[in-house]
């Protein structure tokens, strides 16, 4: 794609905070036509960047020029709604930017703008969701059309039908655009050209993110040889030191000021290394049944509409079941079904033996009445946390999840949404559990932290059920995807998102086939059983009563297994107790197995 004139170009910016600069030397131009990914890790200073070319914030030096009479939209990641009674006065006012005040959008443009983002220009902000109060952002910026959007991560909270509509409208804008986003589809379907802030510099790519990740790998590649050549010459430096060449003498003042400079740039190079994606991991806890959740013909109304209609669904053991829709749809409904939290209007769900859960859900109520990250970490308090049945000092724990220790005060409401979304994996996946509900998980989340999330996942010895709206995560983390297609059915696929699109397309309201007029049959049809044997339902009662004691046994098995001494105190004992254990996991599957089969024929002979 042959870009346009430029818009904006971005001299030498540079910007210190703290002890040390955030950038140095920030150079690149935006041209007309171009829709340009900002990508870095987390901490590097996107943001900060594009507030700068916003005029929301200051550099300590450098340029942000534009070309005459260009206008800048600009979405944040947090909107502020104060001073506005209704979204159709949100949207037509005029907002800041760099250079002055932009035109406000005329009030029918306002309201077709909100209109096409699926809101009522009469609403009052106050009722808005997360997800409604980002279309009115987005909204408000399109309503204006400036030559440049900048926008913020702004697919957060959205769900996929939104977010393939803004899709839709940033490849249609005739401007320039730049974009923050952790959504790595999105940014591969709208992007033409990408922009690395990396290493307080920018390095920017003529191509769309999608070729990213093998760029990203050589520029990786090649800085790994300079630190191989950096480390060969601090070698030689350091053998030239300890020969005793003294360092007062003035012809030999450049080589230690030079090694000082080796020493620095090492130690930076080192401390990248230790920024970066949080350590994720979770404890999976004792082993649960075989079938972890098993939902037949469930469904839930709210008034006279069908959220999920007659609905069956099994959740079996290490399965990873994604749920989809859009927002409203009933994703969080449908999990409090599967939880028993929430009655069905009919239809019947069980779950299986020893299910402990850990739930991060989409409000972050595991945070709730916490204070600070200690308080939410150690809510008794202290200063160690047990994780994988082990102690560790709270600050050791909260740096995997990229806190450092000095913020371990911090009052929660200071947190960033990303910071929040860490804090709350943080504190579920230190519970030891064996299905983890995560509702939005990747919200906030910048890509480091979603590789994180997903090497963890498909690490978790154990069940996960995730909803979420991110394309790139459910394909590269879901076993199964679990969506409606209107009319409160929901269908089930193997796979991941790719996979449900690609056989149910959109999420639209689907009208039910019409019912098709039978001819009467000339002769009675075959009686058929409409219920289980009497014998297969005594073997299903029987299984069902020693399946606890077999699991309680195992525990017990388990437990003397894990006494360190007992081996080296008497190996014979340790040997028969493994040859036990492993008959009664085998005594166990088999029992699981067969009650599975029996009640696999109980609901084929229910659907007659």
């Amino acid at each position: 794609m042959t870009n346009g004139p430029a818009l904006a170009h971005i001299k030498d910016l540079q910007l210190a905070l703290g002890d040390g600069p955030l950038f140095d030397g920030v150079d690149f131009v935006l041209h007309r036509g171009e829709r340009m990914a900002l990508v870095g890790a987390n901490g590097a200073g996107k943001s900060t960047l594009m507030r700068i070319i916003a005029g929301h914030a200051e550099a300590d030096a450098g340029e942000v020029a534009f070309a005459s009479g260009t206008t800048v939209g600009f979405a944040e990641q947090e909107t502020s709604f104060d001073g506005f009674a209704t979204l159709r006065a949100y949207v037509s006012a005029p907002s800041a930017a760099r250079g002055g005040i932009m035109e406000s959008a005329p009030v029918y443009r306002a309201d077709a703008a909100l209109e096409s983002f699926g809101l009522d220009a009469d609403r009052i902000p106050a009722d808005l969701s997360g997800g409604e109060m980002r279309r009115a952002a987005l909204a408000r910026v399109f309503a204006a059309d400036p030559d440049i959007l900048l926008l913020d991560e702004p697919t957060n909270h959205l769900d996929i039908a939104a977010i393939e509509n803004l899709e839709k409208r940033l490849r249609a804008h005739r401007g320039a655009c730049l974009v923050i986003s952790h959504d790595r589809r999105f940014l591969e379907r709208i992007s033409t050209s990408t922009l690395w802030l990396r290493k307080r510099r920018v390095l920017k790519l003529d191509r769309g993110f999608g070729a990213f990740e093998t760029w990203a790998e050589s520029v990786e590649t090649e800085d790994a040889r300079a630190q191989s050549r950096l480390e060969l010459h601090l070698a030689q430096e350091e053998h030239w030191l300890r020969r005793g060449v003294t360092a007062r003498r003035s012809r030999n003042e450049g080589r230690r000021r030079k090694l000082e400079n080796l020493r620095t740039q090492r130690r930076e190079i080192l401390a990248e290394r230790r920024h970066g994606a949080p350590a994720l991991h979770a404890e999976r806890g004792a082993e649960s049944a075989r079938l972890v959740i098993d939902a037949v013909k469930i469904s839930k109304r709210f008034d006279t509409d069908p959220l999920i209609a007659n609905l069956s669904v099994r959740v079996m053991r290490g399965d990873r079941l994604g749920i989809v829709g859009p927002n409203g749809a009933g994703k969080s409904t449908l999990i409090g079904l599967l939880l028993k939290n929430v009655e069905p209007d009919e239809g019947v769900v069980r779950v299986g033996e020893g299910l402990t859960i850990a739930y991060v859900d989409q409000r972050r109520d595991i945070l709730a009445g916490r204070k600070t990250i200690l308080d939410a970490l150690a809510p008794g308090g202290g200063d160690q946390i047990v994780v994988n049945g082990k102690p560790r000092h709270i600050a050791a724990y909260a740096k995997d999840f990229l806190f450092r220790p000095e913020q371990l005060r911090q009052p929660l409401e200071a947190l960033s949404g990303g910071e929040r979304n860490r804090l709350a994996l943080a504190v579920a996946l230190a519970q030891p559990a064996n299905l983890l509900i995560l509702d939005e998980p990747t919200n906030d989340l910048d890509m480091d932290a979603l590789d994180a999330l997903e090497e963890m996942l498909a690490n978790y010895d154990g069940t996960v059920i995730l909803v979420s709206h991110d394309r790139a995560f459910l394909d590269n983390v879901t076993t199964t995807i679990l969506g409606p297609t209107g009319g409160g059915k929901w269908m089930e696929t193997p796979g991941g998102w790719a996979d449900f699109e690609r056989e149910h397309g959109a999420f639209e309201a689907r009208p039910p086939a019409p019912a098709q007029r039978a001819a009467p049959p000339t002769t009675p049809p075959p009686k058929r059983a409409t219920k289980l044997s009497y014998r297969d339902e005594r073997r299903a009662a029987e299984i069902e009563s020693q399946l606890p004691k077999l699991h309680s046994e195992i525990e017990a098995l388990e437990a003397r297994l894990s006494d360190p001494g007992l081996f080296s105190a008497d190996s014979a004992t340790y040997a028969k107790l493994a040859g036990d254990l492993e008959d009664a996991r085998r005594v166990k599957m088999a029992m699981e197995t067969e009650w599975l089969d029996i009640e696999v024929r109980r609901e084929m002979l229910r659907e007659q």
